[in-house]
């Protein structure tokens, strides 16, 4: 089997390169999402917060929060099963433009969405307004300006 793979960032001028031997999906995992943050461990501590999950790592550059039950899994479970963190690094520029990635929160089936929203907002998240028109959503951004939505309560 091969795999045909443009190199290069724009497709059209991009070459082709085949990977011959492959015999399926390549074995790559989703690690983590960074983000770009001006204090990156009072991010990493608000989002931990936001999810209860733990900060599990942190050092001078960077912050990581994870899911609590997410330690002692490696080497238990196929590692494409292990689950994601989210990476918190500093950058010297503020956010200036809408988010092209962003987190979609959900509350329990019998929660109150409204009460998500108010809780989020008393912690420091604000209403943001991205063109989203009227939707059963509610967006809204981190302390540091991040569009995140909460959606309506489901599984």
């Amino acid at each position: 089997m091969s795999i045909r793979v443009l190199v290069g960032a724009d497709t059209e001028k991009a070459d082709e390169t085949t990977v011959r031997g492959h015999t399926g999906a390549m074995a790559l995992r989703w690690y983590s999402v960074v983000v770009d943050s001006s204090d990156p461990h009072a991010l990493a501590r608000w989002w931990g917060e936001t999810l209860s999950w733990p900060v599990v790592y942190e050092s001078d550059d960077e912050a990581v929060i994870a899911p609590a039950f997410a330690e002692g899994l490696e080497g238990t479970i196929p590692r494409e099963q292990l689950p994601q963190g989210i990476v918190f690094v500093p950058v010297p520029e503020g956010k200036t433009v809408k988010n092209r990635l962003h987190i979609d929160l959900v509350p329990a089936p019998d929660d109150s969405h409204q009460d998500a929203v108010d809780g989020l907002v008393a912690r420091g998240a604000s209403l943001a307004d991205v063109g989203q028109g009227d939707v059963p959503w509610v967006v809204l951004a981190d302390p540091e300006g991040n569009e995140f939505c909460v959606l309506t309560p489901r599984e």
